[in-house]
């Protein structure tokens, strides 16, 4: 059977940027396509399927925010802010609005590649193109009406389904997989992101955390699934 070649799709205003990472993904074996802003991107999603969507945030008419926050209304395709904004509140802003990772400009080369491997990767166990790991053995898991199918890949609340992005979905079935038992942020973000722990990490694992009790928790307030230990950590009660 021949692999299909993942595809991902570069959103930036500059040119040369564009052309820099294109160059990149091609010379690993991806498939790339481009676009010059937020509008670009969504008639873009509309016409064919992507792996990944790298966004700048700085565009002209949509930024990149708003542009994340129209493509989640319509995809849970994985998708890596790449901007020289790199203040704590606009990666917050950043996976607030839906996205999964963040790299900052100027960025080296391994870490682009890297960081968008670990993105498919996980898009594609997800997407159930890849076979589960030893840790996705367990089939399915119910909780107080909320539902984990690891062989679907598929969660429901009450008989509803709930629409995860890959990642929400990888923290949800590793916590719920390993009851009671209390994951640090880093240990979380190194299982989940399959990434070296970095300052600032606590951030992405703390509104990931959140945006998933937004979707699976009554009172996101007031947690019954996902629970904090503080000074510890995060546990599936």
């Amino acid at each position: 059977m021949t692999q299909e070649i993942p595809h991902i799709l570069i959103a930036d205003d500059n040119p040369e940027i564009r052309e820099i990472i294109k160059v990149l993904l091609t010379g690993e074996g991806f498939s790339v396509t481009e676009a010059k802003d937020g509008t670009s991107v969504l008639t873009e999603i509309k016409k064919q399927a992507f792996d990944l969507i790298i966004l700048d945030i700085m565009m002209p008419g949509m930024n990149g925010y708003e542009t994340c926050q129209s493509i989640r209304e319509a995809s849970n395709v994985p998708i890596l802010f790449l901007s020289a904004r790199t203040t704590d509140s606009d990666k917050i802003l950043g996976f607030s609005s839906g996205g999964d990772d963040f790299l900052e400009k100027p960025f080296s080369y391994p870490e682009l590649i890297g960081r968008a491997k670990a993105l498919i990767r996980r898009y594609h166990v997800y997407q159930g193109k890849e076979k589960q790991t030893a840790a996705s053995s367990v089939r399915q898991l119910s909780v107080r009406g909320l539902m984990i199918d690891s062989e679907r890949e598929e969660v429901f609340l009450h008989g509803q389904k709930i629409e995860l992005t890959s990642t929400e979905y990888e923290m949800l079935r590793l916590l719920a997989s390993n009851r009671r038992q209390i994951f640090s942020a880093q240990r979380l973000y190194e299982a989940v992101w399959d990434d070296p722990w970095y300052y600032g990490a606590n951030n992405t694992v703390m509104v990931h955390i959140r945006n998933l009790r937004q979707k699976i928790e009554k009172d996101p307030k007031k947690p019954v699934f996902i629970k904090t230990a503080w000074g510890k950590g995060y546990h599936f009660d």
